[in-house]
């Protein structure tokens, strides 16, 4: 059920976003210019914008170490989720696939 879980928290961390992600590129391109301008428009706006990063930071700094104590393969995938889409991707993914690897090694060791 928890794999379940994160596979629909995954859909909805690239669906949502890029509702918002994509009329923007389709009305001014890819503007980075614009795109940092009009997220740290206001207090409001700037203090998600900060959060996301901080966020960003802290999944990477979780997947390089989670995912090496696990024996994880291909950790970049999780990185670049989080580049290509966000955090609403690139945590619920990992954490997916960390599911997938402790069910494994479990039953390794069951074996």
């Amino acid at each position: 059920m928890l794999k379940v879980i994160y596979f629909l928290l995954c859909i909805l961390g690239t669906v949502l976003p890029y509702s918002q992600f994509l009329p923007f590129i389709l009305e001014h391109g890819l503007d980075i210019r614009l795109f940092f301008e009009q997220l740290f428009t206001n207090r409001i706006s700037s203090f998600f914008g900060m959060d996301v990063i901080v966020s960003s930071l802290t999944l990477w700094v979780f997947v390089f170490w989670e995912g090496t104590r696990l024996k994880m393969q291909n950790l970049w995938i999780y990185i670049t989720s989080n580049l290509l889409v966000g955090v609403s991707l690139g945590l619920p993914l990992f954490l997916l696939m960390r599911q997938y690897q402790l069910e494994q090694q479990t039953d390794t060791v069951i074996s």
